[in-house]
């Protein structure tokens, strides 16, 4: 292995508190009649979470609120896919754009509770500081570049990636994308590659490439998705074993 790709949230940063406020404020402004937040706050927060492994992007937040509202039953990436298919695309771009568009009001408003919210995994950031100069790092993620860069500064991790390791939501919505652009900047082949997400789905899109895909155990992901991860070839790890495991 020559360089470890890194998603960034579920992987570095435990960013779904943040995620989940900053979605709930998002649809709130969109869909001010909607009844689904003023209900039971942690049952919401919960199935949030259960449907965040089966996104991508930032209209995937109003996708999970969305089918919460609904009451829909999505057990699977495919009754996901069928549920977001339905939806409309001007909304889906709409709640996109309104969603950073609060995560930088928030930002603005009280930096110290909005980074409170994105705390990193200490295991993970330790791990990193171990490994820079052993093999290259690189960040593949569909976050924005500039929170990625404020999050790695808070974190003491900026000087691991330089500006040309960060391939955020601008390089492409599918991750494949971000490592043929790394490949190709860096001069690797793919199957001197790790790639570590905590989704499923951004595994099975890189996997075609030759490239060693690991799913993040202690990401946004449960029992399921480590099942299914084990049946399609990928490797699972742990915080606790992740520099062992992927170097080893």
């Amino acid at each position: 292995m020559k360089l470890l790709a890194l998603d960034f949230d579920g992987v570095i940063a435990d960013s779904a508190p943040e995620c989940f406020t900053v979605a709930c404020a998002t649809w709130r402004t969109l869909e001010p009649d909607s009844p689904t937040l003023a209900g039971d706050a942690d049952a919401l927060r919960e199935g949030f979470l259960s449907i965040m492994p089966l996104g991508n992007r930032a209209e995937d937040f109003g996708v999970a609120l969305r089918i919460l509202e609904a009451g829909a039953r999505v057990e699977s990436q495919a009754d996901y896919d069928a549920f977001r298919g339905e939806l409309d695309p001007a909304w889906l771009r709409t709640f996109h754009r309104r969603f950073y568009k609060e995560r930088a009001a928030l930002a603005a408003l009280d930096r110290k509770a909005w980074l409170a919210q994105m705390g990193p995994y200490p295991e993970i950031t330790v791990a990193l500081h171990r490994m820079a100069g052993r093999v290259e790092l690189a960040i593949a993620t569909a976050k924005d570049r500039r929170t990625v860069r404020v999050l790695l500064h808070e974190y003491g991790l900026d000087a691991l990636f330089p500006e040309d390791r960060v391939h955020d939501k601008e390089t492409g919505a599918n991750k494949a994308s971000h490592m043929e652009a790394l490949a190709r900047d860096l001069g690797v082949d793919f199957d001197a590659i790790t790639f570590v997400d905590d989704k499923l789905n951004h595994l099975d899109a890189v996997a075609p490439l030759g490239v060693r895909c690991v799913l993040a155990g202690w990401g946004y992901n449960g029992p399921r998705e480590h099942r299914i991860a084990r049946e399609r070839g990928h490797a699972v790890c742990e915080a606790a074993g992740f520099e062992a495991h992927v170097l080893g």
